[in-house]
């Protein structure tokens, strides 16, 4: 069996859906084995939730110590003033169009939150 990877486009900057649906599913899948590898994107709003909210920052190191990959889009980071924060929190800070594209081109699995 090819090993499963999940996408998790992560737009949505609400506290409630980071918590139950981001953090949620990213953490059980990779505890539970439904998928091998799990990368959640941190695209638009969600980059500054992300480099200024410490509850957010702890979630998100609870999910990476059990696998969860993260990155973010460096053109939302900019933006938005937080790319230098986002690269402190030991971010991949990229420009997320190119490989976004080539995953939805190849049928890649992806979550769009």
């Amino acid at each position: 069996m090819e090993p499963t990877k999940l996408y998790i486009l992560w737009t949505n900057d609400n506290l409630d859906t980071s918590q139950h649906m981001v953090f949620m599913y990213a953490i059980n899948s990779m505890m539970k084995g439904w998928w091998d590898e799990v990368t959640v994107i941190i695209w638009g709003p969600t980059a500054k939730l992300v480099a200024e909210n410490k509850r957010i920052q702890e979630r998100m190191e609870v999910a990476r110590h059990v696998g969860v990959k993260f990155s973010a889009c460096v053109a939302c980071a900019r933006e938005l003033g937080v790319e230098s924060d986002l690269k402190k929190l030991g971010l991949d800070v990229i420009p997320w169009g190119p490989p976004l594209t080539e995953l939805l081109q190849n049928g890649e699995k992806l979550i769009t939150v």
